[in-house]
């Protein structure tokens, strides 16, 4: 989009993101997500993520982000334990090595920069 836009994120139709097989520690937790915004020189995405329950790692991107609905817990490897749900906003550090436990679905608007 090269516009100005708004979005009702609760609705937004989001896409399937296979997440890799080896990031998956327990439960059957299913990604999905859309781009709504990306920089021309794809250093800044501005998107809706959403994971179903489970338990998940990943590494992270410089990122902020604002919880829909849902919740879970991210313990960040070296870094504090931080638990999330609606309304709440998170920062999280290019690099950080995360633990997601998603104890109900959880949708999220974000930010990131690369």
């Amino acid at each position: 989009m090269t516009h100005s836009f708004a979005l009702h994120i609760p609705d937004a139709d989001l896409e399937p993101e296979p997440l890799d097989p080896a990031q998956i520690v327990s439960g059957h937790p299913e990604v999905t997500g859309k781009v709504v915004w990306e920089s021309p020189d794809g250093r800044q995405i501005r998107g809706i993520w959403q994971i179903t329950p489970g338990v998940v790692t990943d590494t992270e991107a410089d990122e902020l982000f604002v919880v829909i609905s849902g919740s879970a817990t991210i313990e960040v490897e070296d870094g504090p334990t931080l638990r999330v749900g609606p309304g709440d906003m998170a920062v999280l550090r290019a690099g950080d090595r995360t633990r997601w436990t998603v104890h109900e679905t959880l949708r999220k608007a974000y930010a990131i920069n690369l």
